[in-house]
């Protein structure tokens, strides 16, 4: 005699798949947030590895509870009372409903806590890293642990958040960050490319396709922040794939006192002829060179500019230098990114020195870089597109706010 079954082969299948599923996206999605955050650092893999744990068991616990009125509901089915088996699963669903919403409110009402307990604030560990890399920013972290011990003495409490000016380079490969010296100081001391400006670059980068109405990832961008402190950047297809920063900012463009790439052999023989420390040296190239040394007047490109009206020579050979570097990367990155589709200016010389922005696209019409002479000279750091109506390349220049992306990174993190 054929004995009848209480499910059919179909009907298992259904009840199967969304276990499978649950299974398989439990673990895609620890698999996907440690790959999120493996190049952050250690504190942010271990924070989130702490949170899968924690969904972990949350699932766990609705498996149980899930097992359980299975089993209480398999009961009234084998004993053929159908409306009892109804109420028992319909009650099951309703618990798990009434308990998912309550941890999802629990979350939601208390996501700050978890923030700061998960993921902390800036300690003094966090601190000890940001003076232990003084060394690669010595015009800058000195004076950011003074603004964080400052906020910490007068908000204590307040959730504080670092957003580091390396973070929007962490894209680059290999072939890009890399020092041609012995491997092991890589593994050893860190030593490859940072970069530097990436708050300003990943800025510029999304503000200009909005300008422009495209995706970042149908186009590839050089993004110019000139500045006192200046840098160029190769975004291709929404992510930076190089820029002229190194290890410190010093490498890279001619800027207002940063001597910008210059041959090691040039360095030492200067320190051994002058009998220089590494320290006095490290302060010769970050503070003495650049325009200023060039020039002998200062780092301020108008006052030099002013000089070069009044036929100083230096200033001028300055001028030509710092344009002639910009244009220089320009053309590399370029061809490092296969062509270019729009080249932004940006910082207080890109945004307002029409001149700086004229000399370090003068020549590049052979790339389909265009400029419109009057648009260009009228523009003193107003949001436009300058290049000329023909021109295959949109030269765009983009105001800059690092504080406004920083601001919204905190909220993000914070909220």
């Amino acid at each position: 005699m054929k004995k009848e079954r209480l499910f059919t082969n179909r009907q298992l299948l259904t009840l199967l798949w969304p276990l499978i599923i649950e299974q398989m996206l439990e673990i895609l999605v620890g698999m996907a947030d440690t790959v999120m955050v493996s190049s952050v650092g250690e504190a942010a893999i271990s924070g989130v590895s702490l949170v899968d744990m924690i969904n972990q068991l949350i699932i766990t616990l609705f498996g149980a509870l899930a097992t359980g009125g299975a089993v209480v509901t398999s009961q009234h089915l084998g004993a053929k009372r159908p409306e009892d088996a109804a109420k028992s699963a319909g009650q099951l669903v309703g618990l798990s409903a009434i308990l998912g919403v309550g941890v999802a409110a629990f979350c939601l009402i208390t996501r700050t806590a978890q923030l700061r307990l998960f993921f902390g604030t800036i300690t003094d560990e966090v601190m000890q890293a940001i003076e232990e890399c003084t060394p690669l920013a010595p015009l800058h972290n000195p004076a950011n642990i003074i603004g964080i011990k400052a906020c910490q003495q007068l908000m204590p409490g307040v959730p504080m958040v670092a957003v580091f000016d390396t973070a929007f380079h962490q894209t680059m490969p290999a072939k890009a960050y890399m020092y041609a010296v012995p491997y092991k100081y890589y593994e050893q001391n860190n030593i490859r490319r940072w970069g530097a400006h990436g708050t300003s670059h990943r800025f510029v980068t999304a503000r200009v396709c909005e300008v422009l109405g495209v995706k970042p990832e149908d186009v590839r961008i050089i993004t110019c922040h000139i500045g006192n402190g200046a840098s160029v950047s190769a975004v291709k297809y929404g992510k930076c794939v190089d820029t002229s920063m190194g290890l410190t900012p010093l490498e890279g463009l001619v800027m207002g006192t940063r001597s910008g790439d210059i041959d090691p052999s040039a360095v030492l023989s200067i320190m051994k002829k002058e009998n220089l420390t590494p320290d006095q040296m490290s302060d010769l190239l970050n503070k003495q060179s650049g325009v200023k040394g060039i020039s002998g007047i200062s780092s301020d490109i108008r006052e030099v500019e002013a000089g070069i009206r009044e036929g100083n020579e230096r200033a001028k050979l300055a001028m030509e230098m710092y344009d002639y570097r910009i244009k220089k990367y320009i053309g590399a990155y370029a061809a490092a990114m296969g062509g270019v589709d729009i080249v932004v200016f940006t910082a207080g010389v890109g945004e307002h020195q029409w001149d700086v922005r004229q000399g370090a696209c003068e020549d590049l019409e052979f790339m389909g870089i265009k400029i419109d002479a009057e648009k260009n000279k009228a523009n003193c750091g107003e949001e436009e597109i300058i290049s000329a109506p023909d021109s295959k390349v949109k030269v765009v220049v983009v105001p800059t706010d690092e504080e406004l992306l920083i601001a919204s990174d905190t909220l993000d993190l914070v909220k």
